[in-house]
């Protein structure tokens, strides 16, 4: 059992594979599922809340971890983390932006209050498109700081791109001051998110 859990790829693909299984079990207890609107809108949904957990955990856990424990890692070894970890984090964590982005809006456009919650309901005056847009806009927002902000200039920071060392320190600042307004963001981003699908 060792073996398999020490592969990512293996425990990856053994969570798929008992994914489908329920997926069919529910599927075949209920007697099927119609492949309706609902059923997308289900899907979306649980995909917008996947790669949302992939995108929030990785902020977090930048700002949680990496970043305050930075400053105790001895010099020689932090390398390791500039070079290889945050690297691949970042690969996670701007994709994940992406698709939570991406499948929001397509969960939006499926349950037909995509216009309605963009616009924050101001003319329909609709408490819960309010809510969800307000969770939309904030989750734009951050997904906008990650790709057009926070990744250009941890690039520089990382040496992934080649720079002088005043901006390289400049870059390193800017991407931790936009990664404290994500985290700075997503709290009330996830109320408004939860508020929309209970409080209404």
């Amino acid at each position: 059992m060792s073996n398999f859990l020490s592969s990512l790829p293996k425990t990856i693909h053994a969570s798929l594979i008992i994914t489908i299984i329920l997926f069919l079990g529910l599927f075949y207890h209920n007697d099927g599922f119609a492949f309706d609107v609902l059923f997308w809108s289900w899907l979306a949904r649980y995909t917008h809340v996947l790669v949302g957990i992939m995108w929030i955990g990785l902020l977090w856990y930048f700002n949680f971890v990496q970043i305050p424990n930075m400053a105790k890692i001895p010099d020689e070894q932090k390398p390791a983390i500039g070079k290889v970890i945050a690297p691949a984090a970042l690969f996670y964590f701007r994709w994940g932006a992406a698709f939570t982005i991406i499948s929001g809006l397509i969960l939006a456009g499926l349950n037909g209050y995509l216009h309605d919650a963009m616009t924050l309901s101001i003319g329909s005056g609709i408490p819960k498109h309010t809510a969800i847009g307000i969770g939309m806009w904030l989750g734009v927002i951050m997904a906008f700081n990650v790709w057009f902000v926070i990744w250009p200039n941890q690039k520089r920071a990382l040496g992934i791109v080649e720079c002088e060392p005043e901006l390289k320190a400049k870059s390193a600042k800017t991407a931790m001051l936009f990664s404290r307004t994500n985290t700075l963001l997503s709290i009330p981003m996830l109320l408004t998110m939860v508020a929309a699908q209970n409080l209404y």
